[in-house]
């Protein structure tokens, strides 16, 4: 049973640091592909970062320069360094996996971030 855990949310002040973290079980993890989206609130959710088997990563342009994705797979965790945070990154992050032999996406329970003065 694949288990997404998502951990290091908070409230920051703008301009900030704050670093995410997903571990995760159940699957052959370094053949995966994850992530992270957010939703916030009145919004959809939405896209923030991939990084693929191949460690190849992907970004929202709304993040580019700012956050930061990572994988390790030795422990199992991919991590998300958010640096320069505004108020418009107040979101429940949520880790994503998708399973390469199947196709099949499975979700955190989510972390929430504010960012706040």
């Amino acid at each position: 049973q694949v288990q997404l855990v998502e951990s290091g949310g908070g409230l920051v002040q703008p301009g900030e640091s704050l670093t995410l973290s997903c571990a995760a079980s159940g699957s052959i993890f370094s053949i995966n592909t994850m992530g992270w989206y957010r939703r916030a609130p009145g919004k959809q959710r939405e896209l923030v970062a991939t990084v693929g088997r191949d460690y190849r990563t992907n970004y929202a342009d709304s993040v580019k320069g700012r956050f930061t994705i990572s994988r390790d797979n030795a422990k199992r965790t991919v991590y998300l360094q958010m640096d320069s945070l505004k108020p418009e990154d107040t979101a429940v992050y949520y880790c994503w996996e998708r399973l390469w032999n199947s196709g099949n996406d499975y979700w955190g329970q989510g972390t929430q971030v504010t960012v706040s003065s």
